[in-house]
């Protein structure tokens, strides 16, 4: 009871990001992938320096410190946006929010080779059952109605942001703990977040310029105004910063157990907004990617715990 207003903000956190799968459908087939990244950027930033400025953490980075929320910025915005956005063209709602899981696979073995964490058993296990849950999802999806090739080119895409995710936690995770050679202090977590959307956007700007030119304005319909409006005050704004005010009560490991309810609300969202296919082969694939993704961290939940 002592925690229980952030554990129902936690929840009110993955249903949102849950219900951000079907928003970013209705977007990708209304409007320019690099555009819709753009609009929803320039809310959210002009929200994120607002939040920063009226907190006790702002601070402008050092020099060496731009050069890593440049990469942070990179990653996160330009290169996730594009494939979040382009894969919400092509798969359904339901399906994209099972793939995204596999951030945390790509996230353990890029830390392998950069951070020189090492390699067990639960890590490989885990991989192969979330393996064995993307080949029933590929493969045996309700969601027929979306042709075979567009949904697996849509799941690639996803599977592409969930990896230019990884690589950016891999970058916030050496922000954190190894402060900057012309720094006395690392950022923190929200600092980073903010000038790394900051420099998201002045990368996507020049991108969003040059498709505009070559496709026209966008002219988005409402439906695709209130998913934008949706994507950027609740589902970057504020629910960064509850789930960081998650993992400061009650520790990183049991806010990060809240993520895989994600899946649970985007496959009911898609369904519910968007008339998509529900299917037991959903709930298998469900079962075996969050249930290797479980194995996978367990050894580091363990580490945590007895620490």
């Amino acid at each position: 009871m002592k925690h229980l207003w952030v554990h129902c903000k936690l929840i009110f956190v993955v249903a949102v990001w849950g219900f951000g799968w079907p928003a970013g459908r209705v977007i990708a087939q209304d409007m320019a992938p690099f555009a819709a990244s753009w609009i929803r950027y320039i809310i959210a930033v002009a929200m994120f320096l607002v939040y920063l400025r009226m907190s006790d953490q702002w601070n402008i980075p050092t020099r060496q410190e731009w050069k890593r929320i440049a990469w942070i910025g990179f990653f996160a915005t330009c290169l996730y946006q594009a494939f979040f956005m382009i894969g919400m063209k092509y798969t359904a709602a339901g399906d994209a929010s099972l793939m995204i899981t596999f951030n945390p696979f790509f996230t353990a073995l890029l830390a392998i080779v950069f951070l020189n964490e090492a390699m067990h058993w639960r890590l490989g296990v885990g991989l192969s059952l979330g393996i064995a849950g993307v080949f029933v999802l590929f493969v045996y999806s309700p969601n027929v109605d979306i042709p075979f090739a567009e949904r697996a080119l849509g799941d690639i895409l996803i599977a592409g942001a969930a990896f230019a995710w990884a690589c950016n936690t891999i970058q916030m995770k050496t922000a954190m703990t190894v402060p900057a050679s012309d720094a006395t202090s690392c950022l923190t977590p929200l600092q980073l977040t903010v000038w790394s959307s900051v420099i998201g956007l002045v990368m996507l700007t020049p991108i969003a310029a040059v498709e505009t030119w070559m496709v026209g304005m966008p002219t988005p319909s409402n439906e695709a105004w209130v998913s934008i409006v949706f994507l950027a005050v609740f589902s970057t704004v504020i629910s960064y910063v509850w789930f960081a005010d998650g993992i400061l009560a009650i520790g990183a490991g049991k806010a990060a157990l809240y993520v895989y309810l994600v899946p649970i609300f985007g496959i009911f969202s898609g369904y519910l907004l968007l008339d998509e296919k529900l299917g037991a082969s959903l709930v298998f694939a469900f079962i075996l990617i969050v249930g290797g993704v479980a194995l996978a961290q367990s050894k580091q939940a363990m580490a945590e715990q007895s620490s």
